[in-house]
């Protein structure tokens, strides 16, 4: 073992460099599959907390809207409320006291990263929905559309957009966050760090190379998810006014001939 810093971390990269590749491999299908199913529940809770109740609804509308929501409420508050690390072992090893339910290691790190993720994500969707302007939903039942197409067609796309620095936030948390995971015995990659640190008492070099590799996973990751919303923005040469009567009245458009009717008026 070499006795100088960086030549310690080229030893531990030479010797035990697949053990954090994998450590990574893991982490990253952990965050993105449980990002893209918390989305999915996040969606799914935001959508029916922002479901419109009337007091000419149906009564029993109105009841069972209330008792899911309440759930649903509870589901949050509770997820958000709570560390991930101690969500974990209460899922892994009580299902199995309280349930008898023998979950896998892997079953187990999707489902807890999916279902706290869902949690943060369905505040979230929540508040894209309720950000857009009423005047957008109005406009949509004036045509006809029904409050799902409402919603699919108008509201959503528009939502997703906003919210997408949110998802791409909680995908970065995820990344790291999976670090609580090795607590149930998951090989990802700060698993495989202590495993490394343990095997040569190098705590300091071998978390060096973790947080070097977390780094490089983030980042790239989040300037993937940056790409990604400047193709959602679409082009910045959009002349969508050009028709409109009221442009030509706002002053803000110039049509041809604008300038010489601005000189004979101050003639």
């Amino acid at each position: 073992m070499p006795q100088d810093f960086f030549g310690r971390i080229v030893y531990i990269l030479q010797t035990r460099g697949l053990s954090y590749l994998d450590g990574a491999k893991n982490t990253m299908i952990i965050a993105l599959v449980s990002t893209l199913i918390g989305c999915i529940i996040g969606f799914a809770v935001g959508i029916v907390q922002t479901i419109p109740v009337s007091k000419n609804d149906n009564i029993i509308k109105r009841g069972l809207l209330w008792i899911v929501r309440l759930v649903l409420n509870a589901y949050v508050e509770v997820f958000r409320g709570t560390p991930m690390m101690a969500q974990a072992m209460f899922i892994y090893f009580g299902s199995s006291v309280l349930f008898n339910i023998n979950m896998s290691m892997w079953f187990a790190a999707f489902f807890i990263v999916s279902i706290n993720t869902g949690a943060y994500m369905a505040e979230t969707v929540r508040g894209g929905i309720l950000s857009i302007d009423p005047g957008q939903t109005e406009g949509a039942k004036a045509i006809g559309m029904t409050h799902v197409q409402t919603m699919l067609y108008v509201i959503l796309p528009q939502a997703l957009r906003n919210i997408m620095p949110q998802i791409g936030n909680n995908l970065i948390i995820n990344i790291k966050d999976t670090c609580v995971l090795s607590v149930i015995g998951i090989v990802e990659l700060f698993y495989a760090a202590k495993s490394v640190a343990g095997a040569y008492y190098t705590y300091f070099e071998s978390f060096t190379v973790a947080m070097v590799v977390y780094f490089v996973l983030t980042f790239a990751c989040s300037r993937i998810l940056r790409f990604w919303e400047g193709k959602m923005d679409g082009s910045d040469s959009y002349d969508l006014a050009t028709t409109d009567t009221l442009a030509h009245t706002s002053g803000l458009y110039n049509y041809p001939g604008k300038e010489e009717d601005e000189w004979t008026e101050n003639k």
